[in-house]
């Protein structure tokens, strides 16, 4: 990691300013030969020409320079803030390569400050899902993270199992004595507390996953309940085809809106029943895909229509797929004659053509509690299944610390801890690294 690396680190397309970020040895170097100066302050803003290889003047620029290690990645820094637009970044982009930066992979500045000690994995995977929050207490979360509150939480895990496997390792010296009955007990003790934590954190982390990557909410129900209407009454303008015709929807239709302080994906899905017709069957099937993956089910009734064998069929698929989601049961039409009768518990009568404020305040309702609870937080896949693993390795270990089999104890033991550990720094796996950080953003 000695060569200097350098990227656009804003959006791409046209804005007010563009930010190129340049980091490594040569930085500093860089930014004077781009400005003509000869000397930068460490952290001040000084206002610059910036000029080509040819020394042409591309635009006038804020640069900034942050001498390492007091900065991102540890190494030098120069950040040069430009007029936004397609043309005036990449003629500063090319000009720092030019000047002997080379372009940087996705992720590589995270990479840089996490191999110069500067971040730890919990706090590079929180600012990359930072940057694509979709709840206001997503963000808290992860700037909380970002912060260093997940790693305090798995050092202290850490230096529980640790401080279990030393009694351990002291008491396999004296192999040939009898460990008193109590030590055995408190070792146990200590290890299904440990299991309990970290179950209480993989129970609370899987129920509030929507939080982090966006609630999907899936409208369902038979033909002609007014599901395509309920989703336009929530967008706030025509997006699905409105007909009285058995099938019009025939595939999902999906789209943000935005509910509180939540960003949720909306799906609108074809009309389930027995359809010969074979592109309204696979909508059908895409329908019930879109059930088992949402973490809110409308299930949505015609109150002007007898109950019947479909909107039974649609109770039956709901239950099956009941998991952990939470479902809400609407009956709609409620200004036509009602004719609907069934043992249904619904949440919500309305008129999806007049108002439908009262569904977007339960569906507030129940993203908000998402939150309330206080466990900590696993963002990723790959945390909570190092968590996971970590459990199962405690699980493993207890029987033969019954059995005073302490040389299996103590492996069981240091496979949880390098399983606990791989969450904030693991041991040598660079592939999970590479893959880990190639999702990144350029430029981040």
């Amino acid at each position: 990691m000695n060569d200097t690396i350098t990227a656009i680190a804003t959006a791409h397309g046209i804005g007010s300013i563009a930010i190129i970020r340049i980091s490594g040895d040569r930085a500093h170097h860089i930014a004077k030969t781009l400005t003509h100066k000869k000397i930068f302050s460490p952290r001040h803003a000084t206002l610059s020409n910036i000029y080509n290889g040819s020394g042409e003047l591309i635009d006038e620029a804020i640069v900034i320079y942050f001498k390492g290690p007091y900065s991102f990645t540890a190494e030098d820094i120069v950040e040069i803030q430009c007029h936004g637009g397609f043309i005036v970044a990449q003629s500063i982009l090319k000009a720092t390569l030019e000047a002997g930066a080379r372009l940087a992979e996705a992720g590589e500045f995270s990479k840089r400050a996490f191999f110069n000690g500067r971040i730890d994995l919990s706090e590079a995977e929180a600012i990359a899902q930072l940057i694509e929050a979709k709840s206001e207490d997503a963000a808290k979360i992860l700037a909380s993270q970002m912060k260093g509150s997940l790693k305090e939480y798995i050092e202290n895990i850490r230096d529980e199992i640790i401080h279990i496997l030393a009694y351990s390792e002291v008491s396999i010296d004296y192999a040939e004595e009898d460990l008193p009955q109590d030590l055995i007990e408190q070792m146990q003790g200590k290890l299904k507390q440990l299991y309990n934590t970290l179950e209480r954190t993989l129970l609370a982390s899987k129920a509030r996953e929507g939080l982090m990557q966006g609630f999907r909410v899936c409208i369902v129900g038979k033909p002609n309940v007014g599901k395509s209407s309920l989703l336009n009454a929530l967008l706030h303008y025509n997006r699905a085809i409105v007909s009285d015709i058995a099938g019009t929807t025939r595939d999902t239709i999906e789209e943000q809106v935005k509910i509180g302080t939540h960003l949720i994906r909306i799906v609108d899905t074809a009309g389930i029943r027995e359809a010969s017709d074979e592109i309204e069957q696979i909508g059908i099937e895409r329908s019930l895909e879109a059930i088992t993956q949402s973490d809110i089910v409308i299930a949505l009734f015609d109150g002007s229509r007898a109950y019947d064998s479909e909107d039974e069929e649609i109770l039956s698929l709901i239950e099956h797929n009941r998991d952990n989601k939470k479902i809400i049961f609407v009956k709609n039409k409620i200004d036509l004659k009602e004719k609907f009768s069934s043992s249904i518990a619904f949440d919500l009568e309305l008129n999806s053509k007049e108002s439908v404020d009262a569904l977007v305040k339960i569906l507030q309702n129940i993203m908000d509690t998402s939150n309330a609870s206080d466990e900590i937080m696993l963002i990723s896949q790959r945390q909570i299944s190092a968590v996971e693993s970590t459990m199962r390795n405690i699980e493993e270990a207890l029987e033969p610390l019954q059995n005073q089999e302490l040389e299996i104890f103590s492996f069981c033991l240091n496979e949880a801890i390098k399983e606990i550990a791989s969450i904030t720094r693991p041991f040598e796996n660079d592939e999970m690294l590479d893959k880990m950080f190639g999702s990144f953003c350029l430029g981040k």
